[in-house]
């Protein structure tokens, strides 16, 4: 949950998975209660906004106590905050705070859904229940990046699969889905494509793609592309891609 004091006067906006209505009564999510109450000092008739959904609702604080924090929805509107350019990044996992940051940064640029992948240079392996426990959090991490940047769509953060198992269940290219893979020896620039009704963008882990992975995605449609000579670290390559889409295709 983040604090976004605007012109309605809301202490705060919050994502509540269940479905929303006017004039129903929602007990909010253990994390977003406490934050409420222990961090802001929310009182009693504070205002603050519960979206799900793609619609925002306006919201009053009617109790507020050590079993939770319960708030009564008014009115919903349905607010549109997503980029025009649907864009599914398929990202190769990284190691630290690196992967968050990049889910968290890809969100406020507007990305639709990421999917989570595993190359040959990846560092980070995770077993079945690590796995659970990480794709929690990341889903988490781009609820919060909603509640900060005013989307009322929470993106979907797929399973990690190998990148194997992702091509094998690829379907096949189509003429109006750009597919871009980032390269930092390729030649070809993003102006140099028409602008396209999706894209999927593929982008490594630390080390990059190996020489069979970038020809197994030439092979299923992907064009290599380079954002000038600099070679950019894993946490900043897709963002500035997609930074760099939006410009040219988006809303930017």
């Amino acid at each position: 949950m983040r604090k976004a004091r605007g012109n309605t006067g809301s202490l705060s906006r919050i994502h509540v998975a269940e479905t929303l209505a006017p004039g129903a009564n929602i007990a909010l999510p253990d994390a977003a209660a406490h934050h409420l109450s222990r961090v802001l000092r929310a009182a009693i008739d504070d205002r603050v906004t519960v979206f799900g959904g793609g619609v925002e609702f306006d919201a009053v604080i009617t109790q507020l106590d050590k079993h939770g924090v319960t708030v009564k929805l008014g009115a919903g509107a349905s607010v549109d905050r997503e980029s025009p350019l649907p864009a599914t990044l398929v990202q190769g996992i990284s190691s630290g705070d690196r992967m968050d940051y990049t889910l968290q940064k890809a969100v406020e640029l507007g990305i639709a859904a990421v999917q989570p992948v595993y190359s040959e240079r990846s560092i980070v392996r995770l077993d079945e229940k690590r796995t659970a426990t990480r794709l929690a959090h990341w889903q988490q991490v781009a609820t919060s990046a909603c509640e900060q940047c005013g989307r009322n769509v929470v993106p979907e953060i797929f399973a990690p699969l190998t990148l194997a198992e992702w091509f094998a269940a690829l379907p096949p290219a189509t003429d109006d889905a750009l597919r871009l893979l980032m390269a930092p020896a390729a030649s070809q620039r993003l102006s140099s494509f028409a602008q396209p009704a999706a894209v999927t963008l593929l982008a490594g882990p630390e080390g990059g793609f190996s020489v069979v992975e970038v020809e197994l995605a030439m092979q299923r449609g992907f064009a290599a592309i380079a954002l000038g000579p600099r070679i950019l670290r894993t946490e900043t390559a897709a963002l500035a891609a997609l930074a760099a889409m939006n410009t040219l295709w988006g809303d930017f």
